[in-house]
Parts: C-alpha cells; structure tokens; sequence
C-alpha cells in the first residue's frame, strides 16, 4: 500500500510542470544577428523548425501492384562450403 502511495505522490509531481511561454531570462539577450543579416531574429523567429526539419513527402506513394524492374545487385547468398 505504501509503494502504491509513493508512486501516486511521484507521479503527481511528473504531471505539474509549468505551462508558459518561453522568454528571456533578466540580464539574457538574444544571440548575434547571423553572418549577412543587419538585423537580430527575434525569439518566435528562433523557434521556427527549419524547412529541413519536416520534410514534405516528395514521391508518390504507389496505389496498385506493379511489377518491379530487374535490380542487378538482387544476387542470390553465397553458397556454404560444403565439409569434406
């Protein structure tokens, strides 16, 4: 029964965390503007996944069987040496 009481206390603590929005810390400041930019990016331009971070799907997904091409390098395994 205590086990069961100690892993309900320490699984309350996990969920509260805090829910705010991210900000600077007093005294903080925003890193250098980037080589070529006069201007520093602010921090929701900061938080921006780049475009290579999620990547589009960028082929066709096939929607009936097609017959595969012939691939050169499918060769079948070695042969096992055969004990004498």
């Amino acid at each position: 029964m205590r086990k069961i009481a100690v892993l309900a206390i320490l699984a309350a603590l996990a969920a509260c965390g805090q829910r705010s929005n991210l900000g600077l810390k007093p005294g903080q400041q925003l890193p250098p503007a980037p080589y070529g930019r006069t201007e520093k990016p602010d921090s929701a331009e900061l938080l921006e996944l780049p475009t290579l971070a999620i990547p589009e799907r960028s082929v066709e997904l096939r929607t009936r069987s097609e017959e595969r091409e012939d691939d050169p390098f499918d060769l079948p395994p070695p042969e096992a040496p055969q004990p004498e």
